[in-house]
């Protein structure tokens, strides 16, 4: 039995240990007397290091407490220079966005602004399948012959050297907004932001691009006010920014805390008013109601505007995020919901021929990433795919879909803590491995010879070998507390919320719960188990494990006879026409006893 097992769970249905976090219970006690947070949410907060000084800031954050000196960051006062030298001047603008939500919303922001102290820019956003990701030099000839004098580019340029070198021969400037990893030369732009070039001080690499380009819109107000540019016309209120800068950062599943967790706070308080026509449009279409919350954002909105880069058109995101037109809106909504719809069929089917392929050769416990090949795939969902098998075996994966008739295959990674995937990529491609690739820690793409995919497979597995040694936390299932099936309710939930948003770098609590007979199960949906547990004192507890059926813990649950084990996953509190409830979305089991 490993150290430290809690309930001496050492390999669960899941394959991980279970371990439970440490707190320091006067640290705890001290929380819960200056904020008045129960045990439980005490227990929480001092398990993530809060302190009884630093606690009442973490549960009201402020946008003003944490918002970065815009200065702070490598070229962001030049590139404020730029485009207002630009908007003086009557420079068309161009925005050049990735085809995903944070480019989306990146763009919708810039766009936005630029509208209210100028004229509204061009905007382009790649074709995933046909031009991929980033800037290229026919794109940037495009926009030239549409008159842009100035292209911004938004989630995408930092690595985009031969593309900028052809601007810069065309005579096009060009500025670079981003927030990817760089590993090699800087691309020749007129102004590059990005807070993880070699060299920036900002200490805001874990921004995505939106928050990036939030910060950017700081920098501009102060050099418009400097240049009188307000005397005559309102300035543009940053906050009302928020909803979209949230959005993105939520989407881009980057770390939840700091300036983020406060951009993302006062954003979805923004965005709870459905002010903004676009995403009002989506939030209807999308069945959403009442305040949003990051699960409205990260699952049922944002997954939608996706669906346009992924098997659509892919400027549909940018375009409804930046229309006031009502029927303009609804029209691309419900355009984004039978994509997303098309989107989740080819998804299931990619998935499942990756799954059978990686089962039938076996998965080692000892294989730092797993990797899935096949001719066709899909490259609008790989990546997906890649995060479904991530989570299923809790293992770095990587997806590649080939196309047979060119030879070339287009790949999508996700990773765990502590395995620095885009770090691994951007490797291979220095080592000749890949023809092109990057990312950050815990997600990267690539494209590559189809020929090749054996090589990039030992490359990995002896590159990320050391560093999945070391990464305990992606076997170990970290829970935060212990509960009883008798203190689950809609009002100890509530509670937990005060803690939240939730997400990368501020996950939801998890909970275990020891020795629980089930008494009910049964399959839902396609391939879910909903599951009634009971302690021996007769309090139950309701449970629903998500695309399980088919895995260890469905087959248990879903077996014949009763059986008891130890359950653990995170709690959600419903209220709605049935009353208020609380249910656990099962994440592991453990047989007991």
């Amino acid at each position: 039995m490993s150290e430290g097992a809690l309930f001496g769970v050492t390999r669960s249905l899941g394959g991980r240990a279970w371990a439970l976090k440490p707190a320091d219970d006067r640290v705890a006690g001290e929380i819960a007397r200056l904020t008045g947070a129960n045990d439980a949410l005490a227990r929480l907060l001092a398990a993530r290091g809060l302190t009884a000084q630093t606690a009442p800031g973490f549960l009201s954050p402020r946008l003003r407490d944490s918002f970065p000196d815009p200065s702070s960051f490598t070229g962001m006062d030049h590139a404020a220079r730029l485009i207002w030298d630009a908007v003086e001047a009557g420079v068309r603008i161009a925005l050049f966005a990735d085809y995903d939500v944070d480019g989306a919303t990146s763009a919708a922001q810039l766009s936005r602004w630029l509208a209210m102290v100028s004229e509204p820019p061009l905007i382009y956003v790649p074709d995933r399948i046909e031009e991929g990701y980033g800037p290229s030099t026919a794109a940037f000839e495009a926009l030239k012959a549409q008159g842009a004098g100035l292209v911004i580019t938004l989630d995408c340029g930092a690595a985009a050297v031969a593309p900028l070198a052809g601007a810069r021969a065309m005579g096009l400037p060009v500025a670079v907004i981003d927030h990817h990893l760089m590993d090699g030369a800087a691309p020749d732009a007129d102004a590059l932001v990005n807070p993880n070039q070699p060299g920036d001080a900002s200490g805001c690499g874990h921004l995505a691009a939106a928050g990036v380009v939030f910060v950017l819109l700081a920098a501009l107000n102060r050099e418009g006010r400097a240049r009188g540019a307000f005397a005559s016309r309102p300035e543009p209120d940053l906050l009302a920014f928020a909803d979209l800068a949230a959005l993105g950062t939520i989407c881009d599943v980057v770390p939840l805390t700091g300036f983020n967790r406060a951009v993302t706070a006062q954003g979805l308080k923004v965005m709870s008013a459905w002010s903004r026509t676009g995403l009002a449009a989506l939030a209807e279409v999308a069945g959403v109601t009442g305040p949003a919350g990051v699960y409205h954002a990260g699952f049922l909105i944002g997954p939608r505007i996706n669906a346009g880069g992924r098997v659509g058109k892919s400027d549909l995101g940018a375009r409804l995020l930046t229309t006031d037109d009502p029927a303009q809106a609804r029209a691309i909504a419900l355009e984004l919901d039978r994509l997303n719809a098309e989107r989740r069929e080819i998804e299931a089917a990619v998935l499942d021929a990756a799954m059978a392929q990686l089962e039938a050769a076996g998965v080692s416990d000892d294989a730092p990433i797993l990797i899935a090949a096949g001719d066709h795939w899909h490259p609008g969902v790989i990546g997906i795919a890649a995060g479904r098998i991530k989570d299923r075996f809790n293992r770095p994966t990587i997806v590649i879909g080939i196309d047979p008739e060119t030879g070339l295959a287009k790949g999508s990674g996700r990773s765990c803590p502590g395995v620095n995937l885009g770090g691994a990529i951007a490797r291979a491609r220095e080592a000749g491995i890949l023809l092109a690739g990057g990312g950050h820690a815990m997600a990267g793409g690539l494209t590559m010879a189809a020929d090749r995919i054996g090589d990039l497979r030992a490359f990995l597995d002896a590159g990320l070998a050391p560093e999945w040694d070391a990464a305990h936390e992606a076997r170990t299932l970290q829970l935060d507390a212990v509960a009883h099936p008798a203190s689950v309710s809609f009002e100890f939930c509530q509670a937990l919320s005060a803690a939240a948003p939730f997400g990368q770098g501020n996950p939801e609590p998890r909970f275990a719960f020891a020795s629980l007979r089930r008494t009910f199960a049964r399959r839902v949906g396609t391939n879910h188990v909903r599951a009634t547990f009971e302690s021996a004192g007769g309090a139950r507890l309701q449970t629903i494990a998500f695309r399980a059926a088919e895995g260890p813990m469905g087959e248990a649950l879903l077996a014949a006879g009763e059986a008891k084990f130890h359950v653990a996953g995170k709690l959600r509190a419903e209220d709605n026409q049935y009353g208020r409830r609380a249910e656990l979305h099962l994440e592991d089991l453990a047989p007991a006893g």
